[in-house]
């Protein structure tokens, strides 16, 4: 059977999970943790994503994400060979760290419901897993969004959003006291009250999409789901996509030094400005080496990379 395509268009919101090669941590201590956070801001800041809970498991992650533009498939393939080039790396390793395909889940954001649910799921997994104890919070859990989301927004990281969660569970403002509720609404969850979604839950860990009864229409009528077959996925980026961002990016340093591509081609392998657009193409967009180099006529991707660790090096020196 072939691969199915990912759904991808702009506002989509996806419950996005990968596991360990066969089974295996994917984070041996909380340095790794923390280089996947990092990793994943890194992420969100080059492919756009709003990221509305996430939670770090032994062999396993969650995201609930949201991708404003369709950039689901580039930046997961961005983010997961870059977390594993860094975690081997950082251990002495080789090969693959995720086993196959990650899983992702269309979310159907017209009814904020199925994005509390969703939600709900995944800040509920290490109580779900018994790693909380008998006495533990679910806040005392480090490695999930929940937390973050009790502090106030000048100390939480900047690419998790929480006002639509928080506007689902009626909290009109994030502040104390609607932090507060928040934390008050989630603690009754852990208990039994938890267990009505679970016939929801079962379709977040079955099925390929959750929503409401016409989710598979609208998405039909949006040039979505297989000419009807709402087991196919098909992907069509109906906005801008990765490509169209790096060239918007290009046009508008081009633009700056009134200069045109082709007159920015001819310039030598080595200039300055070619290795400042590869920099802030790197940092903006998962567009590979080998992408930037051919489009800037900037040389070969590794003698690029010797290019951009030298400058990046320069100034590291410049500012001790």
């Amino acid at each position: 059977m072939a691969r199915q395509l990912r759904i991808e268009y702009a506002g989509a919101i996806y419950h996005v999970m990968s596991r360990g090669d066969r089974k295996e941590s994917i984070f041996w201590d909380d340095e790794d943790r923390r280089g996947f956070l990092r990793t994943l801001g890194e992420v969100c800041g080059r492919a756009g994503w709003q990221v509305h809970a996430y939670c770090l498991m032994g062999n396993h992650f969650h995201l609930v994400l949201e991708t404003p533009q369709p950039t689901l498939v580039a930046g997961m393939k961005w983010f997961l060979g870059t977390y594993t080039q860094r975690f081997n790396v950082r251990h002495r390793l080789r090969g693959h760290l995720f086993a196959g395909r990650y899983k992702s889940l269309l979310v159907d954001g017209s009814d904020d419901m199925y994005l509390r649910v969703v939600c709900d799921y995944v800040h509920l997994n290490p109580a779900r897993a018994g790693l909380l104890g008998e006495q533990g919070r679910l806040e005392d859990y480090a490695w999930s969004s929940f937390p973050e989301y009790l502090k106030p927004a000048k100390r939480r990281v900047g690419w998790l959003r929480v006002d639509r969660l928080f506007g689902e569970m009626g909290i009109r403002r994030d502040n104390k006291r609607g932090r507060r509720e928040f934390g008050e609404i989630m603690a009754r969850r852990c208990g039994v009250e938890g267990h009505a979604d679970e016939e929801l839950w079962n379709g977040i860990r079955r099925g390929w999409k959750l929503g409401s009864e016409d989710f598979v229409e609208r998405l039909v009528a949006m040039g979505h789901g297989g000419g009807g077959n709402p087991l196919i996925h098909s992907r069509e980026a109906v906005e801008e996509t990765m490509e169209e961002k790096a060239r918007g990016i290009m046009r508008g340093f081009l633009n700056e030094r009134g200069m045109g591509l082709e007159e920015f081609r001819k310039l030598r392998k080595g200039n300055v400005d070619k290795i400042l657009l590869a920099m802030e193409l790197r940092s903006k967009t998962t567009m590979t080496m080998a992408w930037i180099a051919e489009e800037l006529n900037a040389g070969t991707p590794q003698t690029l990379w010797r290019a951009l660790w030298a400058i990046t090096k320069k100034c590291d020196n410049t500012r001790d």
